[in-house]
């Protein structure tokens, strides 16, 4: 779901403080482009995962949680391609424990994305990717799940429900009755987690996907929602005591909330990406939830 960069050199006034962890990259190459070769580590990491996603939740999960990564991360890989901005293969991360078998992969990308579209397109095509799958095996999973009552030994492994996932199982199963609910099938979980982490992937944050396709489309502007964002995430944690979130805060604000510019912000965006990129930001209100555990 991340894509790491080299920071930007000394040269590089417009942006002091380098990003650590992105979802895409920024403007200008300073070395002519050449294709990543593929190495043991990446396949390496790509098994292992596969193989704690597989113990965690078995061959139904984990082959659609896999499928559903792949597609997010090639999703951003072909698009640098495209654009001949360096990417290295994605680095899968391998978590031998619950809830996920996995913190998703990263990409390591060199140098500088050289314009807006550039920038919008490969911060956009992971989550547009990884939807798609993530989204077929929600439904194929909800077919599979059972509805049946709630016993208060239960209530520890209920999943925060985004409205598009509510939406998917009120459709395919119908109304619950009282005291009843949906015990997902492991493909459904996949699917869950698939539409959960497009949602916060899309955060218009820093140098998350959504920061970088906010910044596409408003530019400098986009640097005061994301420090607003921050600043309303920060104060909701403590009215609300729901410190889930406080370790991704810590590091958003690590990061910083501003987003880099990139060679040329004056190239137009064009009305299609404009209307795509908003309809894709607003995602994350039917496919995000602030208590996923």
């Amino acid at each position: 779901m991340s894509q790491m960069i080299d920071p930007p050199g000394p040269h590089d006034s417009r942006y002091p403080t380098p990003p650590i962890i992105v979802d895409a990259a920024s403007v200008d190459l300073p070395e002519p482009y050449r294709p990543s070769r593929l190495t043991l580590a990446p396949i390496l990491l790509f098994a292992a995962t596969c193989l704690t996603t597989t113990n965690f939740g078995g061959f139904s999960y984990s082959i659609p949680l896999m499928v559903t990564l792949l597609c997010h991360e090639f999703g951003h890989f072909l698009q640098a391609r495209r654009w001949q901005v360096t990417a290295s293969w994605p680095y899968f991360i391998p978590v031998p424990f619950p809830p996920l078998g996995t913190m998703g992969a990263v990409i390591r990308m060199r140098g500088y994305m050289g314009n807006r579209r550039a920038l919008f397109d490969i911060g956009i095509s992971g989550p547009l990717a990884g939807l798609v799958p993530a989204l077929v095996f929600s439904v194929i999973g909800l077919h599979l799940s059972t509805i049946a009552p709630t016993l208060p030994a239960d209530e520890a492994h209920l999943l925060g429900e985004p409205l598009l996932f509510r939406w998917l199982g009120h459709w395919i199963l119908g109304p619950l009755p009282p005291g009843h609910d949906i015990f997902l099938h492991p493909m459904a979980y996949a699917g869950w987690v698939g539409i959960f982490i497009t949602a916060l992937n899309l955060m218009p944050i820093g140098q998350l996907d959504g920061g970088h396709v906010l910044y596409a489309l408003l530019r400098r502007k986009a640097h005061v929602v994301a420090q607003l964002l921050i600043i309303g995430a920060a104060l909701s944690m403590i009215i609300t005591n729901n410190w889930t979130w406080s370790l991704m805060l810590i590091l958003l604000m690590f990061m910083g909330p501003n987003h880099p510019p990139t060679a040329n912000d004056a190239m137009p965006l064009g009305t299609g990406r404009t209307i795509l990129g908003w309809l894709t930001l607003g995602f994350i209100f039917i496919g995000f939830t602030p208590r996923p555990f």
